[in-house]
């Protein structure tokens, strides 16, 4: 990518070597929509009107693991929290682990089962928020209805008010759970290294019970209506499993003894697109088993699986592309540690064929059974007698060093890094977020279903959408994801007149 100042110009798409000439057809969508943080797709086709390449293209950057240097490891948690207003939780909890981690410090068992408790309560509201607001219009309004038709509003019509109250009442009663302990929603106050902030008073039990209790209705009434509307809709089916949305890559998720899914705590496991464990590894062990590949084309960085080595993107038995999230943390894992989750499991493998699942589309099937179990384990955690221990913190004594957290983000698995130096102050931050574990599947989900959809240079709006569900399945966060290599970070400059003419602009590198 060149970095010099250069005057700007009207081609403004990203290039790369192989970039094709501008006298080629060029279709863009930006900003694509309903996901966290900014992105585009670029797609061009040859002479004949076929797709030659499509970029998903993420020209945002931030720079957190900059911004942490020099700070005390004790405010990881909540500047780290600052990345995402809607899944600050995963960072908080994923930094406060790395501290825990940093420090040779257990939890004490009370606050460990408070953290766990807040966690699957944000996970079960954060799947809440995709399937009815982010992913669901797809599917419930339809791919192809009107633009202002797919979006809440629009699913609300679909299934009804009351329907709709019960989504928007369920999420702020979880949402109030997460309040309760981390004194706030968003950029939650909880997390510290050997347990929580606040305990669970005994006079405040019952309500959460019941919570939870409505919890597991309400997530087996989302998948009710996914059956009905999605299940019973065969153009539906035929669209989660035609070529145009299949990948066939590695999948990673974290489980436990038992290789059940778990979203709090356990092993990384990685099985191959036969369903075949390939690696199974300790969080601090991560970087001997992923590293990050760089395109001049995004800011946002591909990680790999490193023993088998950047083979670029391509799909197969030994691609060293892997997923995860939803449907990886189902294929990478052997059932749910849930009864009703691993009953939703189970029918969601024999309908679909068997293990693992390589249909991007299923993400949002996968989505729904991790809902029942996140509110089955909040039942579980609240009928355990010591999650009432007034004891929910243990003071470190230790000089901190190292230290690795990792936590299933809603979107997939997400890692912490810190070292410090004698006084506690970071010295080194590594953030490999969810969306950026998927970063290579997505570019290639995105190009497989530009390729498939896109003939003789027909296009159309809802077309293009159907597009935009190939990432959108992932829910990716942007914000989370996006780096920038030293010397590529763009820089835009315009200089005005006095009386706000336009007198000069000026790029510098960026996509």
């Amino acid at each position: 990518m060149n970095t010099a100042l250069q005057p700007a110009s009207n081609e403004t798409a990203a290039r790369t070597n192989d970039a094709p000439q501008t006298n080629r057809r060029r279709i863009t969508v930006n900003p694509v929509t309903r996901l966290e943080g900014h992105g585009k797709i670029e797609i061009f086709l040859d002479e004949k009107g076929e797709v030659e390449r499509a970029y998903f293209q993420v020209p945002e950057l931030r720079g957190f693991e900059v911004f942490c240097l020099g700070r005390p490891a004790e405010d990881m948690p909540q500047l780290t929290s600052r990345i995402c207003g809607v899944c600050p939780t995963a960072h908080h909890m994923a930094s406060t682990k790395a501290l825990d981690d940093l420090y040779q410090i257990e939890p004490a068992p009370a606050g460990r089962k408070i953290r766990e408790l807040v966690y699957n309560t944000f996970t079960l509201e954060d799947h809440a928020l995709h399937v009815f607001v982010l992913g669901g219009p797809d599917f419930i309004v339809g791919p192809e209805a009107p633009t202002e038709q797919r979006n809440i509003v629009g699913v609300i019509q679909k299934v009804g008010l009351e329907a709709g109250k019960r989504v928007i009442t369920t999420r702020k009663r979880l949402r109030e759970l997460i309040a309760y302990f981390g004194g706030k929603v968003v950029h939650p106050v909880l997390g510290l290294p050997g347990g929580v902030s606040k305990a669970l008073q005994p006079a405040d039990l019952p309500g959460f019970k019941q919570l939870a209790e409505d919890g597991v209705e309400f997530a087996l009434w989302t998948l009710e209506v996914f059956k009905k509307i999605v299940l019973e809709n065969p153009g539906y089916v035929d669209l989660i499993r035609s070529a145009d949305y299949t990948d066939k890559t590695c999948y990673m998720g974290m489980v436990d003894s038992q290789n059940r899914v778990n979203f709090y705590d356990g092993l990384l496991r990685v099985v191959d697109c036969n369903g075949q464990e390939v690696f199974k590894f300790a969080p601090n062990r991560y970087r001997e088993f992923i590293a990050e590949h760089v395109e001049p084309w995004s800011y946002m960085k591909f990680t790999f699986l490193k023993p088998r080595g950047w083979k670029g993107f391509v799909e197969g038995p030994d691609s060293s592309v892997y997923a995860v999230g939803p449907l990886a943390r189902l294929n990478a894992a052997a059932g749910m540690a849930a009864p009703r989750a691993q009953a939703a499991y189970e029918e969601f493998y024999q309908t679909l064929g068997g293990r693992p699942v390589h249909h991007t589309l299923a993400t949002h099937w996968a989505r729904v059974i991790e809902m029942i179990y996140a509110a089955e384990r909040m039942q579980e955690l609240l009928d355990d007698p010591e999650i009432l221990n007034p004891e929910v913190r243990r003071i470190p004594s230790t000089v901190p060093k190292t230290g690795v957290g990792v936590v299933e983000a809603p979107r997939g698995a997400l890692f912490h890094h810190y070292e410090t130096d004698e006084r506690g102050l970071i010295r080194m931050a590594n953030l490999v977020v969810a969306t950026g574990n998927n970063a290579a599947r997505i570019a290639m989900s995105v190009e497989r279903a530009a390729r498939g959809l896109i003939h003789q240079g027909r296009v159309t709006e809802g077309l293009l959408n159907k597009i935009e569900m190939a990432f959108r399945a992932y829910d990716p966060c942007l914000g989370c994801a996006t780096h920038a290599a030293p010397g590529r970070a763009a820089l835009h400059v315009r200089l005005y007149d006095h009386r706000r003419n336009l007198v000069d602009e000026m790029i510098r590198g960026g996509p």
